[in-house]
């Protein structure tokens, strides 16, 4: 495989393990992405410099946010990019979910780069048709494991999809299988869910049996996805990635997204966390992730091994409860259940039991999660913790419906859920990783889940929601397309005249889009979920009549401060309405003007062989200078002011010098020859476009040539200014 920024890269047998940067991605970085939302790309720019500088062999942009007009910053900073040599030696993988976003990155990226990525989850006519347009820009391309039935997350499937892919790729859209590189999902492990146990050991078998049924093809992986059980804990995440690399590497991975630079050697690990690494990635031991989590609390109280003791025990039930569910610990939880149902002047019904100590601990688990100071294996523990708390309380609630439904002489049927929840990953997104675990942890809280899976389109989603008497609809997404879907999704809800709350979740998604780009199309709840840690508080409260109000006006309250910052944040750009724009432009009264002088000829005249002496004096050497990075200070930065500079100028000179020298010997030479197309039409505006014709412009004129059509700058001059300057 070759691929190439100004310089080429090689990946072969020469090179250990190809390594791409993702900082320069809104999605991975929140400094890139701030940066990139404010409109300052020429500092994002330097990110992306000292990506190079850390040691990047290839450079991945990435511009997926929901707020954000990809296409338009995809173009943009590979622009930029290709205007800094010390950036653009290094090739790029232009990454998006949107294929308008990498079309738009193919056309500005300059060498041989890598897209990522396409696959089959939308069937094989559009998986060719995207093939066939990367293939034609020159590019390698990155092929996911997802078919039309979602993400491959066992070995056997992985291989199937791949070869598929291999197979369509190779035969019907002519790719060179050197140009064909296979991401085999790379998935989160140490959840505490027994499915995910396996999931390193399938992608490094996969990998192996890739390489030797797919000549020429590669293989990469995002590694960041192996360790976010333990985000936050980089010490543990560090350590499974050199761990996992050192195997993976051996049986075939070629190339990564990894972060070189806190990458640990593999013999550099303390062997006491590189065994517990070991056996969390082969699976070898069924205690790894809980010996991983107080091996990270040992490091959080500065190397000092954790006792437990049960001096909490002495604390009040409420007290208790919480430091169980906090903790993770189910020995006492059925005790102190118990004992708060059996305090009636406090908890007079089980259920208060629930909505009182067991979901203010909850609350406290979705605080400290998101704070960072719990790590997802804890929340799956709390959560079960919660289960067994919930199933003793279960059987006293239902002899209380009981005696409720005798009392009024009803046969109802007795439903011991809390409330039903849909879930679907919306139509063209496969990822269902992060719902499954929300499942997981509504589920251990009395919730009743539903989940239609990955592709799901909005027609079935609104027709099983309504069979099964939802009480909530919760839609993921992980790529920028879902955003789009999601809105839809909720002005189908808002047409069909539903009721039901909308929650909205996924890596992409975020409460500022939420608020402004579908919570205004759906007039019932619609609320932003972090992470699962956070669904049951706001599933709880959506369904508790006496809360229930209370908790949508408050959200509906901080939604609408939300949009009018983000509107007053583009007030404060200056943009004018297109009327005040339209006004603001440039009105000529022709008749009061001097006729102007019309051209010695109408339509094209080529020049050839032109002197190019006499283009000389207008090269502007501003660049050059650039390339050779010398740059005087301020105001001796321009040529020929460069040359008076005390750090510089005699360096400038002499590489001026010799430019000159190459030159006129090119031009005597005649290396270099110049050939010049001029050309001169009739032309008039007509609003904000030009006509142009082939004969003098007269109220009686044909019909126009060629229309330039020109959208009227609707910036400020003094914003465009402040970004200049």
């Amino acid at each position: 495989m070759l691929l190439a920024g100004l310089e080429p890269f090689r990946i072969g047998p020469f090179v250990a393990l190809g390594q791409h940067r993702e900082r320069c991605n809104v999605a991975g970085s929140r400094k890139f992405a701030k940066l990139i939302m404010s409109g300052n790309y020429e500092e994002a720019l330097s990110i992306a410099k000292t990506q190079v500088e850390m040691g990047a062999q290839v450079l991945d942009i990435n511009m997926d946010e929901g707020m954000l007009e990809g296409p338009a910053a995809m173009a943009r900073f590979c622009c930029l990019i290709s205007s800094e040599p010390d950036i653009a030696r290094v090739p790029l993988c232009i990454d998006s979910s949107n294929f308008e976003v990498i079309k738009a990155g193919l056309k500005c990226c300059q060498g041989k780069c890598i897209v990522n990525s396409i696959s089959l989850k939308e069937g094989e006519e559009e998986f060719l048709q995207r093939a066939t347009t990367v293939r034609r820009y020159g590019a390698a391309v990155v092929v996911m494991a997802f078919d039309e039935e979602g993400q491959a997350t066992d070995t056997e499937r992985k291989v199937d999809i791949c070869s598929r892919a291999y197979r369509l790729l190779v035969t019907q859209v002519g790719f060179d299988p050197n140009d064909i590189i296979f991401d085999p999902n790379i998935l989160t492990i140490g959840t505490g869910m027994e499915e995910h146990s396996e999931y390193a050991i399938n992608f490094i078998r996969a990998t192996r049996l890739i390489k030797e049924l797919l000549p020429g093809a590669r293989i990469s992986g995002g590694l960041s996805n192996l360790s976010f059980s333990f985000r936050g804990m980089e010490v543990i995440r560090e350590a499974m990635h050199g761990a996992f690399l050192y195997h993976a590497i051996k049986d075939g991975m070629d190339m990564g997204i990894v972060n070189a630079g806190s990458l640990p050697v593999y013999d550099d690990i303390d062997k006491e966390l590189l065994l517990m690494c070991e056996n969390l990635i082969w699976n070898k031991d069924p205690e790894a992730t809980e010996k991983l989590l107080l091996y990270a609390q040992s490091c959080a109280k500065g190397g000092k091994k954790v006792v437990q003791t049960d001096e909490w025990r002495e604390g009040t039930v409420e007290e208790r409860l919480e430091y169980g569910l906090i903790k993770g610990i189910d020995k006492y939880v059925v005790e102190d259940t118990e004992e708060a149902r059996s305090q009636a002047e406090l908890y007079p019904r089980p259920l208060h039991v629930i909505e009182g100590p067991l979901m203010n601990g909850m609350k406290v688990v979705g605080d400290l999660f998101g704070a960072g100071k719990m790590f997802l294996p804890q929340v799956i523990k709390s959560a079960r913790v919660m289960k067994k708390a919930v199933a003793h309380l279960i059987p006293f609630m239902e002899k209380e419906r009981e005696a409720m439904l005798l009392a009024s002489g009803s046969v109802e049927e007795i439903d011991p859920y809390q409330g039903t929840i849909l879930l679907a990953t919306v139509k063209g997104d496969v990822h269902d990783i992060g719902k499954n675990i929300v499942g997981v942890v509504l589920g251990c809280n009395n919730f009743r889940v539903i989940d239609l899976g990955v592709m799901v389109p909005c027609d079935r989603i609104l027709r099983e929601a309504i069979d099964c008497k939802a009480d909530i609809i919760g839609l993921s997404g992980l790529i920028t397309p879902s955003l789009d879907e999601m809105i839809y999704v909720a002005k189908e809800m808002e047409r069909l005249g539903m009721k039901t709350p909308l929650l909205i979740g996924g890596a992409t998604t975020s409460k500022t889009h939420t608020a402004v780009k579908i919570a205004p199309r759906y007039s019932c709840p619609v609320v932003h979920v972090l992470d699962a840690s956070r669904s049951v508080v706001v599933c709880s409260q959506l369904l508790d009549e006496n809360v229930r109000e209370e908790f949508f006006e408050e959200t509906t309250e901080e939604y609408e401060d939300i949009r009018q910052d983000h509107y007053d944040s583009l007030k404060e750009r200056r943009f004018l309405s297109l009327a005040q724009a339209r006004e603001k432009g440039l009105h000529v009264d022709w008749l009061s003007q001097t006729k102007p002088v019309c051209p010695q000829f109408l339509g094209t005249r080529v020049f050839e062989g032109y002197d190019l002496r006499r283009l000389v004096d207008y090269i502007d050497w501003k660049p050059f200078f650039d390339v050779w990075q010398l740059r005087g200070k301020y105001p001796n930065r321009g040529y020929p002011k460069i040359f008076k500079d005390k750090t510089v100028g005699e360096e400038a000179r002499r590489v001026f010098d010799d430019a000159q020298r190459l030159l006129n010997r090119l031009i005597d030479n005649k290396g270099l020859w110049g050939r010049g197309l001029v050309g001169f039409w009739p032309a008039q505006s007509v609003g904000d476009d030009i006509q142009v014709y082939e004969h003098d412009v007269t109220p009686r004129s044909p019909t126009p040539l060629a229309t330039f059509y020109g959208l009227r700058q609707q910036v400020s001059s003094r914003e465009i200014w402040n970004r200049v300057c």
